[in-house]
C-alpha cells in the first residue's frame, strides 16, 4: 500500500498520522525543523522562567483524548479584563454593567431586524455589539491583531467570537460555583460545557504532541522539508522530499495555504490562495519583580496609549511557570516582517513595553528584570473583505482529490488547539475508505 505523506508535525500533522494509523493507514510525516511540535514548544530560562511559544494551555478534554490527562495540572485562575481610558471592565460582565455600553448594545439589537446582513467586520461588529462597543473596544482590538481596517475585513471575523452572550454568562456561572477555569470560546466543533476547562501539561504544551509522536515516531523524518506536492489529473499522487520522489496514496498538508500553490505541482487550481494573507505578531515577555499588578489574566488595551492590544499574566493563570515573587507578562504587538517593530532590538522593545506598562501599574519600570522576545510572521489568518469568496470556497476543501489541508495555517482558520484536533480527524476521514483495509473500515467510527 502506499502511505499518506504528511506535510508537518505539528499537532495538525501528528493527529492526521495517528488517526490515519489507528485506522490501517500507513503514513509518512515529514517536518522541515529539527524537532517535531511546530509552534508548541516551551523554553526555560536560567532564571526560572518559562515561555510557551504558541498555546499556553489546552483543554481536560483535549488532555483525554490524547491521552496526558495524568501529567496535567488544572489551571488555576483564568479571567480577562478590557483596560480603557484608565479604567478596567471585567469581560463580559463589567462591560454589561457599563450603562453606555448596555443602552448601544440594547439599540442594536432591537435594530437588528431591519439592518442588511453584515459584509464587513465593522457592520458585524456595529450589529452584534453595538455602536459603542464596536468603536471603542472591538474595531481596536481587531484592527490591533490584524494589521487591516475593520471595514476591509469580512464579517466571518465574528466567528472568532462564536460563542453568545448567555452562553458566556452561563458558562462564566458555571466557573464560579466550579472553581475551575472553565474554557469559553475554545472549541466550535465540539460542545462547549462546564465540564470542558483549561489545564497545563507538565513539560509544556509540545507534550502534547510528544504524545501523538509516540504512535507514529518510526514514520517521522525530520529536517525533511517538502519540496513539491505532485498532482495527477487533479488528484494527489506523491510529493518530493530532499530530491526524491515519493509515490503517495493521499496528501495531507499543514502548511500555510499561500505556500500550497508554490509546492503543488501539476495544476493551477489552487493559485488563487498565493493571495491569502497572515499577520505577523512580536511577543514580549517582560520579567518583573513581585505581582504584575494587572487585573486579571488577560488584559485588552484597544486604546491607542499602548503598543500592545493584549497582555496575559502568566504566573496568575500558571503559577508553576515563574518563580516565586516574581512576575512574567506576555506583550501581544502586531507588526509586519521587516517594520521598525520587527527589526527593534529586544531590550528597545521592553523598554517600550513597559513604559506602557507602567500607565497601567504604575512603578512597573522599577520592577523591570529584562524580557524575552519571541517572533512569529504567521500568527493570525486575516479575512480580508477581497478574498472572502475564495476563503469560502477553500473552507469547502482544496478541490484536489486526496489533498487535504488542516490546522490553524492549513485550513486558513481562526482555530485553537482543540479545534484543531477534532477537525483534523474528521477531515482526514475522507483518506481512510480509499487507502485502508477493508477490517479497519469496518471498524472506524
Amino acid at each position: 500500500m502506499k502511505p499518506v505523506v504528511i506535510v508537518g508535525a505539528g499537532l495538525a500533522g501528528l493527529t492526521a498520522a495517528t488517526y490515519l494509523r489507528r485506522h490501517g493507514v500507513p503514513v509518512r510525516v515529514f517536518e522541515a525543523g529539527k524537532n517535531i511540535a511546530g509552534l508548541a514548544r516551551s523554553e526555560r530560562d536560567a532564571g526560572g522562567f518559562t515561555y510557551d511559544f504558541g498555546a499556553h494551555f489546552i483543554t481536560n478534554r483535549l488532555a483525554a483524548a490524547v491521552g496526558v490527562s495524568a501529567s496535567c495540572r488544572a489551571m488555576p485562575r483564568y479571567g480577562e479584563t478590557v483596560w480603557l481610558r484608565g479604567r478596567t471592565y471585567s469581560y463580559p460582565f463589567g462591560l454589561m454593567r457599563s450603562l453606555p455600553f448596555a443602552l448601544s448594545a440594547a439599540v442594536a439589537k432591537l435594530g437588528a431586524p431591519f439592518r442588511r446582513t453584515p459584509t464587513t467586520a465593522d457592520e458585524w461588529y456595529r450589529s452584534a455589539y453595538g455602536g459603542k462597543l464596536a468603536k471603542e473596544v472591538a474595531v481596536p482590538l481587531t484592527e490591533a491583531w490584524s494589521g487591516a481596517p475593520a471595514n476591509e475585513l469580512a464579517a466571518s471575523v465574528g466567528a472568532k467570537f462564536a460563542t453568545s452572550l448567555p452562553r458566556t454568562i452561563m458558562l462564566k456561572a458555571a466557573a464560579a460555583v466550579t472553581q475551575r477555569t472553565v474554557a469559553v470560546g475554545y472549541s466550535g466543533t465540539v460542545p462547549e460545557s462546564p465540564h470542558v476547562w483549561h489545564v497545563y501539561p507538565d513539560g509544556g504544551i509540545g507534550a502534547v504532541c510528544e504524545r501523538l509522536a509516540d504512535e507514529v515516531r518510526d514514520a517521522i523524518q525530520t529536517q525533511s522539508p517538502v519540496e513539491a506536492i505532485h498532482v495527477e489529473a487533479e488528484r494527489a499522487v506523491g510529493v518530493r522530499v530532499a530530491g526524491e520522489d515519493i509515490e503517495a496514496a493521499g496528501v495531507v498538508s499543514t502548511a500555510p495555504v499561500h505556500v500550497l500553490p508554490k509546492i503543488v505541482r501539476g495544476t493551477e487550481r489552487l493559485a488563487y490562495l498565493s493571495r491569502f494573507r497572515y499577520r505577523p505578531m512580536v511577543f514580549v515577555n517582560v520579567k518583573l519583580d513581585g505581582p504584575s499588578g494587572l487585573p486579571d489574566v488577560v488584559t485588552w488595551t484597544p486604546g491607542p496609549e499602548t503598543p500592545f492590544f493584549r497582555l496575559s499574566d502568566i504566573g496568575a493563570g500558571l503559577p508553576w511557570l515563574v518563580p516565586a515573587g516574581k512576575s512574567l507578562v506576555t506583550c501581544d504587538i502586531g507588526c509586519q516582517v521587516g517594520d521598525a517593530t520587527w527589526t527593534a532590538p529586544d531590550a528597545e522593545l521592553g523598554k517600550l513595553c513597559v513604559a506602557a506598562l507602567d500607565k497601567l501599574v504604575p512603578g512597573t519600570s522599577a520592577r523591570y528584570l529584562g524580557c524575552r522576545v519571541m517572533r512569529t510572521p504567521l500568527a493570525y489568518p486575516v479575512y480580508r473583505l477581497e478574498y472572502e469568496d475564495d476563503r469560502k470556497r477553500f473552507e469547502q476543501g482544496t478541490g484536489i482529490e486526496g489533498l487535504v489541508s488542516v490546522g490553524r495555517n492549513g485550513e486558513f482558520a481562526h482555530i485553537l488547539m482543540e479545534d484543531v484536533y477534532w477537525r483534523t480527524r474528521r477531515k482526514v476521514m475522507s483518506l481512510i475508505g480509499s487507502t485502508a483495509p477493508a477490517e479497519a473500515v469496518r471498524g472506524c467510527p
